[in-house]
């Protein structure tokens, strides 16, 4: 099973933006040099969640300070984009890294309405534009004629897309899927996805559904085996040298970034409150030796990756990083697939 860093940097105080973002590029620069095999990005906007913001211009940033460890998105808010603009800055970034990107795609967040007021974009449109989008993005990397007729966006440019993608035909696509229902869309394609999951046994009910939903559709054994390994899922985990510290330092972290998203949305608010309603808690917690059984179990799903995110709310860098050490020096080695990693 492959490892990354899922970088969701908070940042609450405006004036300390630039710290923290200089702190995202230090963790994916460590967890290259650790070992590991992705850094992911998210994208949030006007609220702090996300201090990056625009994960196309930190993913160039991130080309340039790492060279071996691929770049994904995790994933872009593809409905609040012109198509081309983002082709165009998905092309760009294949060639800048060498052909390291993997690009995420999902419609946008249903949590934060004021993403979607703030980019003019009707949220109910979302899906449709995300559909389309995805479409041309294929279109505008392998025609050598831009020309588009659909339902949001008609052009006809007698020209090709520049730069040409770095990889052929073009960069990975993974889908991000978030319900039973978008797992079952994508696994009827034979199609790799990012998904997110609390606990190992939650991804296994997910990849279950997944490879239920393909063999009815047809989709061959072989297949089905491969989607799973190029697929990734997310986690949310507190670690520390022991259990007492990660629960009483670093869970704090975590349940103030809880209280600061549900201050700013009521879907989010109610998200929390359904997971803390629960007898266990709502994100992986311990030290290495008390969370590797739940990792052991994820690698026996057949899932390709695991990206995690060390910090949460306002974790200092320094608890964060040393957390990313201590998965890859207790944890990955116990998960990783060396075929695997090497085929990369």
């Amino acid at each position: 099973m492959r490892t990354g860093v899922f970088l969701f940097h908070e940042s609450r105080d405006p004036s300390g933006d630039s710290q923290v973002i200089d702190e995202a590029v230090r963790e994916a620069q460590l967890a290259e040099a650790e070992g590991m095999d992705a850094v992911f990005l998210a994208e949030h906007h006007f609220d702090g969640n996300c201090v990056y913001v625009d994960p196309p211009t930190f993913a160039a940033a991130l080309a340039m300070a790492t060279t071996r460890i691929k770049i994904g998105f995790a994933v872009l808010q593809t409905s609040l984009y012109h198509p081309l603009r983002v082709a165009e800055q998905i092309s760009l970034l294949d060639n800048l890294s060498k052909g390291r990107m993997i690009v995420g795609l999902g419609r946008g967040s249903m949590v934060n309405q004021h993403e979607y007021s703030g980019y003019q974009i009707d949220p109910q449109s979302a899906q449709e534009r995300f559909e389309e989008i995805e479409k041309i993005l294929i279109q505008s990397w392998t025609s050598d004629h831009l020309k588009h007729e659909g339902k949001y966006w008609n052009f006809d440019v007698p020209m090709m897309l520049r730069p040409r993608p770095y990889t052929k035909p073009h960069p990975q696509i993974l889908r991000a899927v978030a319900s039973e229902g978008s797992i079952m869309g994508q696994a009827r394609q034979g199609r790799p996805v990012i998904m997110a999951a609390a606990t190992a046994k939650g991804a296994a009910r997910n990849i279950e559904a997944y490879r239920n939903a393909a063999r009815e559709a047809g989709v061959s054994d072989d297949r089905i085996d491969w989607a799973i390994s190029e697929s990734w899922v997310s986690r949310t985990v507190i670690l520390a040298p022991t259990d007492k510290e990660a629960e009483e330092v670093g869970l704090p972290y975590f349940r103030q970034m809880q209280t600061y998203r549900a201050a700013q949305s009521s879907a989010f608010e109610e998200m929390v409150a359904k997971a803390n309603a629960q007898p266990t808690l709502p994100v992986l917690c311990g030290s290495p030796e008390t969370v590797m059984e739940d990792f052991t179990n994820l690698a026996k799903t057949g899932i390709g990756g695991v990206s995690i995110r060390f910090r949460t709310g306002p974790m200092p860098a320094e608890f964060s990083a040393r957390a990313l050490k201590l998965f890859m020096k207790h944890i990955a080695p116990e998960i990783r697939d060396t075929k695997l990693a090497a085929a990369e």
